[in-house]
Formats: C-alpha cells, sequence, structure tokens
C-alpha cells in the first residue's frame, strides 16, 4: 500500500504481543518485507499506512470504527504515550486521543489464537465456533 511504513517490532508473548516503536522512518519495501524471514511479515513488524477512508471495511463515512472498538474493548495497556513518529497524522490519535495511544502497544496483525475481546474489538462481532451439528449438516 502507498505510503506504508513499518511501525514497530512485535515483541512480547503470543497471549501479550506488545508493540516496539521504531525511532525512524522506514519505508515499506521488498527488502524490508523479506526481513520478516520465513515468517509472514505481519507476524514480526507492525505496519502504519494512510487512512483508506471509504475503501476500508471499519470507516464509516467519518470515523475509524475499528479504533472505537479497540478503545471501547481493550483495556490500556500502558499509563503514558509511546514514542510514536506518526502521532501527528495518526488517524487514530485524531478521532480517540490519548486512549487509542494507551491501547495501540497490543495491537497487531497477526494473533495466532486471539480472545474474544480482541476478537470483538477487530471484527465488530463474535462469529460461533461451528458446532458438531452444524458441520454434520453441511
Amino acid at each position: 500500500m502507498e505510503g506504508s511504513r513499518v511501525l514497530g517490532v512485535i515483541g512480547g508473548t503470543s497471549d501479550a504481543p506488545e508493540v516496539a516503536y521504531l525511532n525512524e522512518f522506514l519505508p515499506v519495501n521488498d527488502e524490508v518485507l523479506a526481513m520478516a524471514g520465513p515468517v509472514k511479515p505481519t507476524q514480526v513488524l507492525r505496519f502504519a499506512a494512510p487512512c483508506q477512508e471509504k475503501k476500508c471495511c471499519h470507516f464509516d463515512g467519518k470515523d475509524c470504527g475499528l479504533v472505537t472498538r479497540i478503545v471501547q474493548i481493550l483495556p490500556a495497556v500502558t499509563d503514558g504515550l509511546p514514542a510514536c513518529l506518526i502521532r501527528a497524522t495518526c488517524r487514530w490519535y485524531q478521532q480517540e486521543g490519548k486512549a487509542a495511544c494507551h491501547r495501540c502497544p497490543q495491537v497487531v496483525t497477526y494473533i495466532a489464537e486471539p480472545t474474544d475481546q480482541m476478537r470483538l474489538a477487530a471484527e465488530g462481532k463474535l462469529q460461533a465456533a461451528p458446532t458438531v451439528s452444524s458441520r454434520l449438516s453441511s
């Protein structure tokens, strides 16, 4: 996506991922993506990109529904503002202020086994796991 950059490197644990923010701008290119090695870049890197507005399923014409849900559903994971290079242009910060920043370090693209809380924040709805009877009728 045009204008994308690496925001940080994902650390922490699979249960509690945490973004370590970069201290300089790093545009996304093939060389950067290749550094992820055998895993998908989204498993080790957090990206930032300009808001796609109407092209995005989270955009309601005015606001980003994703960050609204993140602020409403997920707990804050930091008291202070993370060192972040994009805050001045960050849609999430402009919309939700410090509350978005207090939750941002836990937001990653790939989680092997997301909690219901994380899934609800990401998707806006919980989908029930298929039952034996629904699998048999398929």
